[in-house]
């Protein structure tokens, strides 16, 4: 027996919620999309940032994740590449390529942007400004 892999691992941003149906059998599906982005130097010496979508397919999540999987949130998901096909309504035999989840994590909780965005100081910088009077503990 040949060893084979099929394992992807990716770090993006959604591009808009997720979406959960639930098939006859009474299981759910969640489908979602990933942008990545990859970054490099073109012939003329220019930074140009490449951005590719991925499509998720996550069976039987639970409610938490299908909370935190909103647009914009970024997410890290583990799992195998499948190819499949489909008819359009016009009768056009088309392809696709899904990764089917194995693990996801959310990489952002609940109230990080809005804590993040308060502690940024007004050049964007992330830093947090300390007012000199203030009693520190140590």
């Amino acid at each position: 027996m040949a060893f084979s892999l099929n394992k992807a691992m990716i770090i993006g941003n959604l591009g808009k919620d997720c979406e959960t149906r639930v098939t006859p059998n009474n299981v759910s599906v969640t489908t979602f999309s990933v942008a990545t982005t990859y970054g490099y130097k073109n012939k003329e010496g220019n930074w140009t940032n490449e951005t590719t979508w991925h499509n998720v397919v996550a069976w039987s999540l639970s409610d938490f994740y299908r909370e935190a999987l909103k647009k914009g949130a970024k997410v890290y998901v583990e799992g195998r590449i499948s190819k499949r096909d489909y008819t359009d309504k016009d009768g056009v035999k088309r392809y696709m390529s899904e990764l089917i989840a194995d693990k996801i994590i959310p990489l952002e909780g609940r109230g990080d942007q809005a804590s993040a965005d308060e502690s940024s100081d007004s050049e964007g910088t992330g830093s947090i400004q300390v007012d000199s009077n203030d009693d520190l503990p140590f």
